[in-house]
């Protein structure tokens, strides 16, 4: 059985969800990188409540199927995060054609954040994909147009190649500080949802069919005009 047949993702809905999400982010932004003293303080258990925020989770069955489930990544969507906080950071624009307070303004703006894969998947793309591919399921059936996250710089195992390269996320702007404790500087990217859609149609590849393969037609036609 083949490693993308075994890879679950789905959003948590319940507190053995949350503890899973917390094996994570304990094994990589607690011990590893050091980011966060307590992992309970990025998913509290309010979280579960919110219709503001969603968390979702990827496990890993072992062979043979249903053996073991290990969780394997996360991925954190906060919904129309608060203008504020952004502009409080002090960015730096990479592009001064794209005015970030703007177009969080403007636009059906979504955070995608507290992304993580534990350390034996990261080299396993069908990990980060089927996070994007539930997330981004979710976001664009509640009407969100764009996407919103910052990585760090100088982190070895940052999304950045896979934000860019796969996804399309585009630099817009830089800042020192942030929530996570980290001293590298942070990378703000954007996606737009439907020019990152109809960039990976027109590739045919089969990140596309990965992505979409569990769409209804109505959520393609929310991104195909």
């Amino acid at each position: 059985m083949r490693l993308d047949e075994r890879v679950t993702a789905h959003r948590v809905i319940d507190e053995a969800g949350r503890l899973r999400v917390l094996a994570v982010l304990r094994a990589t932004y607690q011990r590893e990188k050091r980011w966060v003293i307590d992992p309970e303080t990025q998913f509290p258990p309010d979280d579960l409540v919110r219709d503001n925020v969603s968390w979702f989770v990827v496990d890993v069955r072992s062979r043979p199927i249903g053996v073991r489930v290990r969780p394997a990544g996360v991925v954190r969507v906060l919904y129309d995060p608060p203008l504020a906080a952004y502009a409080a950071y002090g960015f730096a624009p990479i592009d001064p054609a794209i005015r970030i307070e703007e177009m969080i303004g403007d636009c059906k703006i979504a955070e995608i954040g507290r992304f993580a894969v534990v350390p034996r998947y990261r080299r396993r793309l069908v990990v980060a994909a089927a996070l994007m591919r539930a997330a981004a399921a979710e976001t664009i059936s509640r009407g969100y147009t764009h996407y919103l996250t910052d990585v760090f710089e100088d982190d070895p195992h940052s999304p950045y190649g896979f934000h860019t390269r796969v996804m399309g996320f585009h630099p817009v702007a830089t800042h020192d500080v942030g929530e996570l404790h980290c001293a590298s500087r942070r990378i703000t990217m954007v996606l737009d949802l439907k020019a990152a859609y109809q960039r990976l149609k027109r590739r045919g590849n089969w990140m596309f069919r990965y992505l979409t393969s569990q769409w209804d037609d109505a959520l393609h036609q929310r991104l195909a005009i």
